[in-house]
This record gives C-alpha cells, structure tokens and sequence, in this order.
C-alpha cells in the first residue's frame, strides 16, 4: 500500500493529502492539537499529535511504514523540529522513496526586480528566511547521507479558497499599498498540489523547484482586479511610507523579486491551472457566488 505521512496537516499540505486520499493512498499526518486532529480525521485522515518539542512513538511507527513523506512545519530557532526529533526514524525508514520539503522564494532575498530562477545563489535577508535555508540545507544533506530522495520546493505567495487577496477583499480587509516597482509573485494552493504530485511520479533526489505563478505582480494591481471581479469599492492608495504594517509585513516589501517557474514545466511537465492572478481569482470569485 502506498502511504504518504504529512508532517503538518495545514491549509498547503491538505490539498495534495486530500488529493492522495482520494486516490487510495493512506494517509497519516499530525497536527498540534486535539480540535484539529479531530475534524482532520473526520475527512478521513489519520492523525498524531506533534508538537515539534519530542519525539512521538505512534509518529516512529508509521514512519516506519510510509513510502512518501511530505514536511509542511517551519524551522524555528533551534531548527527543523520534525529532523530534530524523526530524522533518525526518517533516514532508516525502509519503503521511502520520496520527501517533500515546503520551502519559500524568501531564500533568495532582494534582487531589486529582477528575475530569479533555483541556480540563483540564496541571500536570505529576514530571520525566518535564513531559517527556512539552512533547514533546506538540513534536508538535502538527509539525502545524501541516507540515500532517500528529497526535493525541495520554493513556494510564492500562496492564495486560495479562503486565503489571499480576494479574501481580504470580501472581508473588508484590503489595503492597497503602493511601492512603486515593487512585485509579488504568487501561486495557488491547488497548483502546489500539481506540482508535488507531479514530483513524485518524476522523483529527482536533491532536486529543487521554484513553485510561482507565470507573472510576477505589483500587490495593488492583485487588490484592484479582486474588488472589480467582486463589486467591493476600490480602497485609496496608500503609500509603503505611510503604510501602518507589522514589522513581518514590513520584511515582505524588503524583498523585490521576479520568480522562474520555467523547471517545473520543463522538467517536471506542469501546467498550471492558474497561470496568473486573473485566473485564480476569477475562479475563486465564481465559487463565492455559488
């Protein structure tokens, strides 16, 4: 039986879990709390608890057993929790032919606008982003060492049912903060899922893999084509210097960059179902009129 384990059942790694599910796969994964294992069970998955603090027996069992295993949990300041507490499980286990590692283009820092592809050297510039790169190192080094396959993927913004500008939009919640040059690329939640599925029918060990849209965008442009599609009235300007933004938003503007996706169609032979904002967005304004 085919059996991917999900270090971090969330909003990213449940659509692809879901899509696995469905196609017969066992499934297991954690979560931190008991509400969250619950209604996470109810959609059919198995579930543990982890923290990221120790090390969970009934995590080693089924680690043990799986043959695909997808990490969805951040590092924190003393590292990747889930290698800190099962990378000794995770390199002995005997039926794993794939790992997942969810990342971001953060790695990559500021490039003033200009475009960036995986053979771009990393210059992580905020906290998290040094964070995120040296447990990718941690990860591919895993690889190397134990012989199993694992794949990094850089993932843009993400956006979705339920998350991203339109969403901010329909709740009354967008800001449109101009910084003139600036751009964002993003991706949706159910492309992610593509491209992991695609990656695992196509395994290459160590690869990475920028996981964007085809258009990198000004934010305000992405906030103004969700109030036309929705009806909301367009919020004012306001300019980055002015902007009241929490010291995390702040970050997000220090980093200006042009994304490639040009491997995972090249080499992994994605289509993406949302190649810009336009599309994702138009989709996700027809659901919320239903």
């Amino acid at each position: 039986m085919t059996r991917l384990f999900v270090f971090g059942i969330g909003y990213t790694a449940r659509v692809f879990a879901r899509r696995k599910l469905a196609e017969g796969w066992q499934v297991h994964g954690t979560t931190r709390g008991e509400d969250k294992a619950k209604a996470l069970r109810g959609e059919g998955f198995d579930i543990s608890l982890f923290s990221g603090n120790e090390r969970a027996d009934d995590v080693c069992d089924e680690l043990r057993r799986a043959t695909h295993l997808l990490v969805s949990i951040g590092p924190g300041e003393e590292g990747d929790p889930v290698l800190a507490c099962h990378g000794d499980e995770i390199a002995a286990a005997p039926d794993l032919d794939w790992i997942g590692y969810l990342s971001t283009v953060g790695v990559y820092g500021d490039h003033a606008g200009a475009w960036v592809g995986e053979d771009s050297a990393p210059n992580p510039k905020s906290k998290r982003s040094v964070l995120r790169l040296q447990a990718e190192n941690d990860w591919l080094a895993l690889g190397r060492t134990s012989g199993k396959a694992v794949h990094v993927f850089r993932l843009a913004g993400i956006y979705g049912p339920r998350r991203g500008p339109l969403e901010n939009v329909l709740r009354g919640k967008a800001r449109r903060i101009v910084k003139p040059g600036q751009v964002f690329n993003r991706i949706h939640v159910d492309d992610i899922a593509t491209v992991l599925e695609a990656s695992v029918a196509r395994p290459r060990a160590g690869g990475i893999y920028n996981v964007a849209d085809d258009e990198p965008a000004p934010p305000q442009d992405v906030v103004e084509h969700a109030c036309k599609l929705t009806g909301v009235d367009l919020p004012p300007e306001v300019a980055f210097e002015d902007a009241d933004l929490s010291p995390m938003g702040r970050s997000f503007y220090g980093e200006n960059k042009r994304v490639s996706n040009r491997l995972i169609k090249e080499e992994l032979g994605v289509t993406l179902a949302y190649p810009t904002y336009r599309e994702g967005m138009a989709g996700l304004a027809a659901s919320a009129k239903r």
